[in-house]
């Protein structure tokens, strides 16, 4: 796989590139947004499709015992974590999911913690469900996102769910073992279940290492669903497929049980093969898009570092996302998005969708060829020297 190679994405139905002018106002952005890449899937799953379309028939499909073994051995040997095939639930997506849980594991008004900044789509999930929220701020600790364990801990006092995102999303922090321990005791305290969503777990760079919320101990476990998908790691977004693992049968049941009334927890057919053939054969790819991504991400620092001093990203730990820090070029947000969107023609994602804490910064996408990198580095480079004019 070259993933240099520019792969045209334009009349594909993209989100990403088709949706350019309803998002910015303008089809001429590099679209560095919305979380897929534009990196063409591992050969063996695209193999795995064309086989299955030469059959001809595209019938109702189960997860069956073969996919839900490839789940399970994936997760054993990335993640250290052993579960059993009969702990997962398919799901039409992760935020699906975590919609789903909230509604299985809350009642209307009950509070669910958040830890802004954080993926916009938690704050819908609460809201839309009639639940109420309760934010975590993270804070900004030697260039990585932090969490503020006193004022969670007030915070749970008044909760019913801890809803987590690990790795985080948009500042990249893989959570270490003491934080999730201190997570875990102060969950377990008062009665919180966690809603963790960890579809960015295999997006992680050595030293650090993620380990699963539910793999603290047995009673987190107990307590715990987890969300993950080959959609970040394979780029199969387009598939909607994910999973649920939970090792508590009662929860289990009340998640099965919700997923059942909405009638969403069917297979799609290519999302089941595509899941279990990433799983199975895209090992080597997985390998090379994870070092081409660091890559990519060691470049986008070096560069912001050495010319644009101004723009400060956190360093990531997991994700192919930077987070940036554009609060020294003393803008308005209204303002930083027009720097960016019609003076760069670079389309990021405006930091305060996110949250509080958002103010003054973006989220940018490097999952991309190292070419559109530095071009994109080259316009903003340009449009912040023409702010000094």
């Amino acid at each position: 796989m070259d993933f240099n190679k520019i792969i045209d994405r334009e009349n594909t139905k993209s989100v990403k590139y088709d949706g350019r002018e309803m998002t910015f106002g303008r089809d001429d952005v590099l679209p560095m947004w919305i979380l897929d890449m534009d990196f063409a899937a591992p050969e063996e799953v695209t193999k795995s499709f064309k086989k299955r379309l030469d059959h001809g028939i595209y019938g109702y499909t189960m997860l069956d015992s073969d996919c839900r073994e490839s789940v399970c051995n994936w997760i054993k040997n990335r993640h250290n974590w052993q579960i059993s095939p009969a702990w997962l639930s398919l799901t039409p997506g992760v935020v699906p999911g975590v919609n789903m849980a909230i509604q299985a594991f809350s009642k209307p008004g009950d509070g669910v913690i958040v830890q802004p900044p954080v993926y916009y789509p938690f704050f819908a999930a609460v809201e839309n469900n009639d639940r109420r929220l309760l934010y975590n701020p993270l804070q900004i600790n030697n260039g990585r996102l932090e969490i503020d364990f006193e004022n969670l801990e007030q915070q749970a006092s008044k909760a019913k769910i801890f809803l987590f995102c690990s790795p985080h999303n948009p500042g990249g922090s893989v959570w270490s073992e003491e934080e999730l321990e201190r997570i875990a005791e102060i969950c377990l305290k008062h009665d919180l279940t966690i809603i963790s969503d960890e579809i960015h777990a295999d997006i992680v760079f050595p030293p650090a290492k993620h380990i699963p919320t539910a793999s603290i101990s047995p009673e987190t476990a107990a307590r715990t669903i987890t969300f993950m998908s080959t959609s970040k790691t394979f780029n199969l977004a387009g598939l909607s497929t994910a999973y649920a693992v939970t090792s508590n049968p009662v929860m289990r049941e009340a998640f099965n049980s919700t997923e059942a009334k909405l009638q969403v927890g069917y297979c799609n057919l290519f999302g089941i093969i595509g899941l279990e053939a990433a799983y199975k054969h895209g090992q080597k790819w997985y390998e090379k898009m994870l070092s081409y991504v660091k890559a990519n991400i060691d470049f986008t620092v070096n560069y912001f570092e050495q010319n644009l001093p101004q723009i400060k990203p956190l360093k990531p730990q997991a994700t192919y996302l930077l987070w940036l820090d554009c609060r020294e070029l003393k803008l308005s947000q209204s303002a930083l998005l027009s720097l960016f969107v019609n003076k760069a023609r670079v389309g990021l994602s405006d930091g305060t969708i996110f949250g509080p804490g958002g103010e003054g910064f973006m989220r940018m996408n490097l999952a991309c060829a190292r070419s559109t990198v530095e071009k994109a580095l080259g316009q903003i480079k340009q449009a912040v020297d023409n702010l000094k004019v």
